[in-house]
């Protein structure tokens, strides 16, 4: 008898918080301001795992947060997550975790040094 390898779907929520997701834009002055791509996201924060958090060292970057967020495609390492408190994150690594419903994206963040200007707040 064959048995078929079935992977169980996990259901996510996101009550974790909100967070926007933002386009930096460097200017001629040397200024860098964000622009708000997506507003408002609920998230879900997960554990940064050893491993995780020593490969990303290795890289010489600080993982401070790991949060999942409802799928968009267009969410990518240049850009700048903020949160509901406004604190600012730098994305540092994007991943869509399978077996997940809704869709949804994993993303590493790694807290700015001094926080951008945001557009229209």
């Amino acid at each position: 008898m064959v048995m078929a390898n079935k992977k169980k779907t996990v259901m996510q929520t996101f009550n974790d918080g909100i967070l926007s997701i933002c386009s930096a834009k460097d200017h001629e002055d040397g200024t860098t301001t964000l622009t708000v791509k997506h507003a408002l996201l609920r998230y879900h924060e997960r554990t940064v795992g050893i491993n995780r958090y020593y490969r990303a060292k290795q890289e010489s970057v600080e993982i401070s947060m790991l949060v999942r967020i409802p799928w968009h495609g267009d969410v990518s390492t240049q850009d700048v997550a903020v949160l509901g408190d406004g604190r600012q994150f730098g994305i540092r690594q994007v991943q869509k975790p399978e077996g997940v419903m809704p869709p949804c994206l994993d993303i590493s963040l790694e807290r700015v040094v001094h926080d951008y200007d945001v557009d229209g707040v």
